[in-house]
């Protein structure tokens, strides 16, 4: 291993922004621009940004187009997220390119390196020195890599793999939750669920009936309820009034924070001395009311519920009708938010009271749980998995980085459990 200045091994990029005024180098654009929101997580690639530019604003500022496998991270705010880039975008101030010169480095060795480093970086960035990343600010930074490319490329291809197989289990759970969410629109949306005769109900004529209060039809025998009539909304509590003693046991707090990004090491603590109704697991169904209202499968491990966030369950209903109905009816929350040009600030009770949603027969929810149980299930499965997956490759990454383990041994020692390095776009 050798120590090297990171400014020697680097290409450094930097970031620029389009006059904002000029509509015409936003609307209907199809380059992402990249800002730190995009790539703020746990994954190792970033294929799409929420704000796009056109060629003639990318053309006419600044700013730099990232190529596949290169590297970005944030340099101001929220200091040392890091990613690599799926497809070519650019990217705003707040952030450097970094791409690795052929002779020195390996681009993907790179990557895990400077995510070994990053903690060294968020650490300084409290300080004096690392506030924000500036160009001498990589003169400071000092790692160390193996002498020869081909040992580099051997430790990427370790982690790289598990980050594969993470990705994968990504790729199917959006497909899983696709298909999932698409069988409950057909059947309690759309209203073509089978009928006696395996037919669908509303295109084959099945009996409607005007509902007046929806102001709409409705299949015969339904009823129109509030979303307090299937589920019970168990508030979570204020954990910082419940800190945990010195050696007693504790719990994570599940804020909204985490309900995103899943526990991390500035996530709190709380003591287990509280009321089981907030303790979550895995599978439970939350749901945060205050500014980012979102519904979620929890998938992080035991913790404890923060306020602001919902626990959702019920005595009556299984668990794929109430989620699904209420993440169906967070639209039409986020929708009269949209109306009023501003956001929601957070549901109340009288919100959950003043909510109306049709209910089908038992027998029907019933029948349409035994195919989306299976489906939910596989997805926590899959998620539970990335999470030691993902334990795995950051208990590897600094001693891989530091010659304590070689590439050869652990390679040997995964096996099946990683999947083969691929490109996807």
């Amino acid at each position: 291993m050798i120590k090297v200045v990171l400014s020697s091994i680097i290409d450094i990029i930097s970031g620029g922004t389009p006059q904002t005024s000029i509509e015409e180098y936003w609307n209907n654009g199809n380059i992402g621009w990249l800002s730190v929101t995009d790539f703020n997580n746990d994954l190792r690639f970033v294929y799409d940004s929420e704000k796009k530019i056109t060629k003639k604003g990318l053309n006419e500022s600044n700013t730099k187009l990232l190529e596949y496998g290169d590297i970005i991270i944030s340099a101001r705010g929220t200091v040392g997220a890091l990613a690599q880039i799926g497809i070519p975008m650019c990217f705003n101030q707040s952030c450097f390119g970094i791409r690795g010169k052929k002779d020195k480095v390996d681009n993907d060795f790179l990557f895990y390196a400077l995510r070994n480093y990053v903690q060294h970086i968020k650490k300084r960035s409290q300080g004096s020195v690392f506030d924000t990343i500036n160009l001498k600010s990589f003169d400071l930074m000092e790692i160390e890599i193996p002498k020869t490319i081909s040992t580099q490329q051997k430790i990427a291809k370790v982690l790289s793999d598990l980050d594969a197989k993470i990705e994968i289990n990504n790729r199917i759970n959006i497909e899983l939750e696709a298909m999932a969410k698409t069988l409950y629109d057909y059947w309690f949306v759309q209203f073509d669920f089978p009928d006696t005769n395996g037919k669908p109900y509303k295109s084959t004529g099945g009996k409607m009936d005007w509902n007046a209060e929806l102001k709409r039809e409705i299949p015969e025998g339904w009823e129109v309820k509030m979303l307090l009539d299937i589920a019970t909304f168990v508030n979570g509590l204020a954990c910082q009034k419940f800190r945990p003693k010195e050696n007693e046991d504790s719990y994570r707090v599940i804020k909204i924070r985490e309900m995103g990004t899943g526990f991390t090491e500035n996530s709190e603590f709380v003591s287990t001395n509280i009321p089981e109704k907030v303790v979550i697991h895995n599978g439970d169904i939350l749901f945060s009311w205050s500014a980012t209202l979102d519904v979620k499968i929890w998938t992080g491990g035991t913790g404890a519920l923060n306020q602001h966030i919902f626990k959702i369950t019920s005595n009556d209903f299984p668990k794929s009708y109430f989620y699904f109905e209420l993440l169906n009816y967070l639209q039409h929350f986020k929708m009269q938010a949209e109306l009023r040009k501003t956001t929601m600030g957070h549901i109340t009770q009288d919100h959950l009271r003043q909510s109306r949603i049709t209910i089908p027969t038992l027998e029907l929810i019933e029948k349409l749980d035994e195919i989306l149980k299976p489906i939910l299930d596989k997805k926590v499965k899959l998620e539970e998995e990335n999470q030691e997956l993902a334990s795995l490759r950051d208990w590897l990454l600094p001693m891989l980085m530091n010659g304590q383990v070689s590439a050869g041994d652990v390679e040997e020692q995964l096996g099946m459990v990683a999947e083969e390095s691929a490109r996807y776009v």
